[in-house]
């Protein structure tokens, strides 16, 4: 018999926060301890560099708990995301993990996975107007603020900053987030005169050549007349920079980015990207696996954050960031082995001398 999710709010020892506990079996038979979890794993895209590596720490650390994980790569297709649940539903997967393409089409993914019987887990990306068991990510919304952030604290003193600005993919609920937290963080600056929006537009799909075009088409209107672009991770960094490459402007403007790619690090270190952010996926990906053993085998989760989807409050595990740029490179990603100094650093030209 299907068992529903159980959500008690918990008061805990020398904790200011609340505890939200998550308990329940597996939906459709039960998983006994001593039987072995499979896994689905669905995953937009596994054309990003970063994406392969959440599929690799999460097999890894999954495979280490016992478990086995089937995984489907959509190709950024929504019909086929849908597709790849169908198929993993139909290999009796005890719990689904499921990384959107879009935050919307996938909920019909979620009731399908609740009809089996099976507990959904959403990774990085939010699914809204459904009710997944639970969400892991970064702090979105932190990242954002992070990311306006240091664009503000770089901009001229003497005039208003000019910024173009690069969202990410309009159907990714986490894109809408990054926004939400650069906008907390731009709003005061923009009232009072001290920053000009010049340029804005959204990065279909996340895909760089996008990204490329929305900076091409500001550098026409205005030239190089502006301060900043403040992109929304390193695949729209790396358009952008590439539109500046072109018109012999790396360097000279100030580019954000997230998730602290190999070649964003290389370009940090070159110095036409300025800053990134780190999530530490190694560490997302393994409590991922962990959390999805658990939702399997009907243990309890203490889930001390929530987030809104627009129809519920979802349980939410969240993990902290690190802004990376030229200064600590060696303290962030090279310290905690995310990529190696050498291959960072390999024929590294400064272009900002």
């Amino acid at each position: 018999m299907k068992l529903r999710l159980a959500l008690v709010a918990v008061s805990l020892v020398l904790s200011l926060f609340l505890g939200l506990t998550i308990s329940k079996g597996n939906r459709s038979t039960g998983t006994e301890s001593g039987d072995q979890i499979v896994i689905g794993l669905s995953m937009d895209t596994l054309k990003e560099t970063r994406w392969q590596k959440d599929r690799d720490y999460f097999v890894a650390k999954a495979e280490s708990l016992g478990a086995k994980v089937l995984v489907q790569s959509a190709n950024s297709d929504d019909a086929r995301q849908i597709q790849d649940v169908q198929a993993l539903l139909s290999n009796n997967v005890d719990v689904l993990v499921l990384i959107a393409h879009n935050a919307e089409a996938m909920a019909k993914a979620v009731e399908l996975a609740h009809e089996a019987g099976v507990p959904v887990l959403a990774y990085e990306r939010m699914i809204t107007n459904c009710e997944p068991d639970l969400f892991i990510s970064f702090d979105n919304v932190h990242i954002g603020e992070l990311q306006a952030q240091f664009v503000v604290d770089h901009f001229p003193k003497h005039r208003p900053g000019r910024i173009v600005r690069i969202f990410g993919a309009k159907t990714d609920q986490a894109a809408v987030m990054f926004k939400q937290g650069q906008d907390h963080v731009l709003a005061p600056f923009i009232a009072r005169g001290a920053i000009e929006i010049l340029h804005e537009d959204w990065a279909e799909n996340w895909k760089p050549e996008n990204a490329k075009k929305i900076t091409n088409a500001a550098l026409t209107q205005h030239g190089a007349n502006f301060d900043a672009i403040l992109a929304s991770n390193d695949g729209t960094a790396g358009g952008a920079i590439q539109a500046l490459l072109e018109e012999g402007l790396a360097g000279k403007i100030l580019v954000t980015g997230q998730d602290a790619e190999l070649v964003a690090c290389q370009r940090i270190a070159a110095g036409t990207q300025s800053m990134t952010i780190y999530k530490p996926i190694s560490r997302l990906a393994a409590k991922a696996a962990e959390l999805a053993v658990k939702l399997a085998r009907g243990q309890c989760v203490i889930a001390r954050q929530a987030v809104n989807n627009g129809k519920v409050e979802v349980p939410a595990v969240r993990l902290e960031v690190v802004t990376v740029t030229k200064e600590n490179l060696n303290e962030t990603v090279i310290a905690d082995g995310f990529h190696q100094r050498e291959e960072i650093f390999s024929d590294v030209q400064d272009v900002r001398h």
